[in-house]
């Protein structure tokens, strides 16, 4: 058989005609004659009953958004309560010497949030060369879905709680045990500290079994699927397939001890929008996520719904027994999903869920809560020690164990920070890191079967250069719940947010994706009964 292409008349003749039936040009040389039928005539619906229903579609969206009660969103007033604005989110602003705002930079920044004016942003000012991240975003609409301004969240815990204090607490002992290995949470002795620390706290939201914080629920979300099996998800461990080659989950780390924003100076100039002094100090070996400092740094680097497409692209290579049983196509025989149920429509709800999941974020962020980040509330902890300031600071974080072995190793109250930069550059409740895992991880199961059993389970050496065999059954719906949660609560490894910001991002992001499913669920034509799944309560959504 020759295959030398041929390059004669019939060729040309062919190349021609092809050009003719794509484009539907007339009088080419050679052409075939093209049918003048309406390439519609097959459909059920077409023409102008094609465009009724479309509009039908779009007016019945717009209802529906129209119809929505207006949400009532409530702060802890932490943004009212102090003249000096120590509760409120202030960095990149001017400060002085004590790290407290200065008031009209703030007032500034308040006055463009309610004008929503360019202009009024304009004239905010920063101390520093890094900007604010993003404010206008507050005001984005979202067209499928909920609206963004159509949610709404609990308060933020109030600056002087308990609950702040435990939170804080929490974040001081995640930075001073930042380098042990998961695997060896339950035979090192500063976890250990760090659980009678927590157990003694008179406000504390973490997990616990028994009443009680163990080496096995420490530093975990709340879902059941947190508290089964290795602390990391398998979807942070499993080779990713993608497209022609595969992607091995091991990842650049920042070293041992690499810990930043420990001096005043250094504190104090990040807080007024001043660069990071140094880079991290990065490990030459990647490696599988083994540590908490491990997992901040994936989520330091991670694009917004990263995670979520890796589980995505691992979950679709398991086949259509680990697809939901409400899928369409697995009752049909002859047929497969691809554009509508199949990957395609997977691997973008995934994106859509995340965009529209940092719309609600931000909204809640610039223009409801504005909570300070744990790196503020820790110069507030160092002047309350040093005596400096008498700020309104709970005692179960001054009086806890962890504060003098910070003192001792650093000099200082404040918390240690995994990034150079500190926090990023928007206020701290909630995560967006948690809002986007919430709703993409509520659209990874509807598309999946939540009870399929993950084959091969696998967690990281204490090196994190080797995966070894968990001797124990994962399902996909609490190895997902356990992704949602490693991807909102490893912020607060870094120490850039409090649990309330992971924890209640999840549950803002779920109902981000659960009003977008309900659109999508009109949009095909397949017979499709809804989409079900268990929401992070434990509770089933059916749509």
């Amino acid at each position: 058989m020759n295959d030398t292409p041929n390059h004669g008349a019939s060729s040309d003749f062919t190349r021609r005609s092809f050009i003719t039936g794509v484009t539907g040009l007339a009088g080419v040389a050679g052409a075939m004659p093209v049918s003048s039928e309406p390439a519609l005539a097959m459909a059920p619906i077409n023409g102008q009953s094609r465009n009724h229903m479309a509009e039908k579609l779009r007016i019945q969206a717009a209802q529906a958004q129209r119809q929505i009660s207006p949400a009532e969103h409530l702060s802890s007033r932490d943004d009212i309560g102090y003249p000096n604005f120590i509760g409120s989110f202030t960095k990149a602003l001017p400060h002085n010497a004590l790290g407290e705002v200065v008031p009209s930079a703030y007032m500034t920044l308040k006055r463009a949030l309610i004008s929503g004016s360019q202009q009024e942003f304009a004239n905010v000012p920063v101390g520093g060369t890094v900007r604010l991240a993003n404010p206008k975003a507050a005001y984005a609409y979202q067209l499928e879905g909920a609206d963004s301004h159509h949610l709404s969240m609990v308060p933020a815990p109030a600056l002087a709680s308990a609950r702040s204090a435990g939170e804080m607490t929490e974040l001081y002992w995640r930075a001073w045990t930042r380098d042990i290995p998961f695997i060896d949470y339950n035979s090192n002795d500063h976890i250990a500290s760090a659980v009678a620390d927590l157990n003694r706290l008179s406000d504390f939201n973490g997990p616990k079994a028994a009443s009680q914080v163990n080496t096995s629920n420490i530093f975990r979300g709340h879902t059941k699927g947190d508290l089964t099996g290795p602390l990391v998800s398998q979807f942070l461990y499993k080779d990713i397939p993608f497209g022609a080659t595969s992607i091995q989950q091991r990842y650049r780390t920042a070293l041992p001890g690499d810990n930043h924003l420990t001096t005043y100076s250094h504190w104090l100039a990040v807080q007024n929008g001043s660069p990071a002094p140094r880079p991290a100090a990065m490990d030459p070996t990647a490696r599988y996520i083994a540590t908490g400092r491990d997992l901040a740094e994936y989520v330091h680097h991670d694009f917004s719904y990263q995670a979520f497409q890796g589980a995505a692209l691992i979950l679709l290579a398991q086949g259509a027994a680990a697809l939901d049983d409400a899928n369409p196509y697995k009752r049909v025989s002859n047929q497969g999903g691809f554009v509508t149920f199949g990957a395609p429509m997977v691997l973008d709800l995934v994106a859509r869920a995340a965009i529209a999941a940092l719309k609600a974020a931000w909204f809640q962020k610039w223009l409801v809560h504005r909570r300070l980040r744990p790196e503020a509330y820790g110069g507030l902890v160092h002047h309350r020690l040093n005596g400096t300031a008498n700020y309104p600071i709970h005692e179960d974080v001054l009086n806890s164990a962890v504060l003098p072995l910070i003192q001792g190793a650093y000099g200082t109250g404040l918390l240690p920070m995994s990034y150079p930069e500190g926090c990023p550059t928007h206020p701290a409740y909630p995560a967006g890191h948690a809002v986007i895992a919430g709703a993409c991880v509520t659209v990874l199961k509807a598309f999946f079967k939540e009870s399929f059993i993950l084959p091969q389970p696998v967690m990281s050496d204490a090196g994190g250069t080797h995966l070894l065999s968990y001797h124990g059954t994962l399902s996909v719906g609490g190895e997902l719940d356990k992704l949602a949660s490693n991807i909102a609560l490893g912020r607060d490894m870094a120490g850039v947010h409090y649990r309330s910001d992971g924890i209640e991002g999840l549950n803002l992001g779920e109902e981000v994706a659960l009003r977008l499913l309900r659109d999508y669920k009109h949009m095909n034509h397949e017979s499709f009964t809804g989409f079900s799944l268990t929401r992070f309560s434990g509770a089933p959504a059916l749509l």
